[in-house]
């Protein structure tokens, strides 16, 4: 089992986001919670379940655990990654 963080890519507010993506929903919450990232703030949507993570707990995050997945060098991986993702949406 894994937990996936890309490039932090994404502009809104003034920051760059990645996305905290898992093989699993309970090790992706559990990994959000130590980062300090509130449940309230998990995103259960059609095109993934996520946490968007400020590019600064990026590191944080790989250091206590994430796998690192970039877009440019890990396609397969990735698109795997965001397949898993939308699987786990729950309407």
């Amino acid at each position: 089992m894994a937990v996936y963080i890309d490039d932090a890519v994404h502009p809104w507010r003034g920051e760059r986001w990645a996305h905290l993506m898992a093989d699993t929903l309970p090790e992706l919450h559990a990994l959000a919670q130590r980062l300090g990232i509130p449940r309230r703030a998990f995103q259960n949507r059609p095109s993934g379940a996520h946490y968007d993570v400020p590019a600064p707990l990026r590191e944080q995050a790989i250091a206590l655990g994430a796998r690192g997945i970039s877009r440019h060098t890990d396609r397969e991986l990735l698109r795997a990654v965001i397949a898993n993702a939308r699987a786990q949406y729950n309407p």
